[in-house]
């Protein structure tokens, strides 16, 4: 847990929650903090399996997975590939295409030229290629005069996306089962403090929404999960406009490394499908592997 992304504080609240629920379930349960000794620190402790409980860069993208593999450690969640396929958002795109899921049009341009001039008709979405929970995200409205300006820690190549409208809603796949839909309310944007601050967003589970939509929801998640290669647990964002029916259902990204925090949507879906919390974390240590 932990590690040097910008997701460092919500991944250390996904540890410590994973933690106690572990405990509580039996196991013995060493919290590592990641870092550039993590090679040495697993070659002390020895342990029989590792809950990947990173988010972002290093822990999301196959570094630490590659690491892992290299060491012979069975771990949790996606292997190499498939993480790394899944934090690319243009190059996770192409394989939602090549699958035959619904995105919207995106394309990958320089920072400096996403601040100078509008890249692409508003509105859109700028965000970096490779980071998630909503970091670093900006929302160009219809009526924006000039083009967004983009902070000077943006990566020098971003992704203008067209603003999706609609619903937010997400499913989970555990294994081979997509567990639910959740719809998540906000008064705004679904940004970083509405996924992690207590009272930044209600979560109706299961949805109430059409069952055409509930059901294409679920069809997405798993063929989404099988299109990266993903393993173990992944979730899949959506939006939906509502007035387009099925066809206004988009697929957003696939997270291989979804939070475990207590606003968390995962363990919510899970608990909502008579998986405890204590329990979706014990069959994520016994899914634990290599060559994943």
């Amino acid at each position: 847990m932990g590690g040097p992304s910008a997701e460092r504080e919500v991944s250390l609240s996904s540890g410590q929650a994973c933690a106690a629920a572990l405990r509580d379930e039996g196991y013995d349960v060493i919290e590592v903090d990641a870092g550039r000794d993590l090679c040495a620190v697993l070659d002390q402790i020895k342990p029989d399996a590792v809950l990947n409980c990173l988010h972002g860069r290093w822990g999301e993208d196959g570094c630490v997975q590659g690491l892992l593999e290299w060491q012979g450690v069975p771990y949790s969640h996606s292997g190499v590939l498939a993480s790394a396929l899944a934090m690319d958002k243009q190059r996770s795109k192409e394989a939602f295409v090549a699958a035959g899921l619904p995105v919207v049009e995106s394309v990958l341009a320089p920072a400096d030229e996403v601040r100078a001039r509008h890249v692409m008709p508003p509105p859109y979405v700028v965000k970096p290629n490779n980071e998630g929970s909503s970091v670093g995200v900006y929302l160009v409205h219809g009526a924006a005069n000039g083009p967004p300006q983009l902070a000077p820690d943006m990566p020098q190549e971003v992704m203008v996306e067209a603003f999706a409208p609609g619903r937010e809603l997400t499913t989970t796949v555990i294994g081979d089962r997509a567990l639910t839909v959740t719809d998540i309310l906000t008064d705004g944007w679904y940004d970083y403090d509405a996924k992690y601050k207590p009272g930044g967003s209600r979560h109706v589970i299961p949805a109430q929404i059409p069952t055409d939509i509930f059901d294409l929801c679920m069809e997405y998640a798993l063929r989404a999960h099988a299109a990266l290669g993903c393993r173990g647990v992944s979730r899949t964002d959506y939006r939906w406009d509502e007035s387009r029916g099925a066809a206004g259902l988009i697929l957003l990204e696939t997270n291989t490394q979804p939070g475990m925090t207590a606003t968390s949507l995962s363990p919510e879906q899970a608990q909502a499908c008579g998986m405890s919390f204590g329990a979706l974390c014990a069959w994520m240590v016994e899914d634990a592997s290599c060559d994943r």
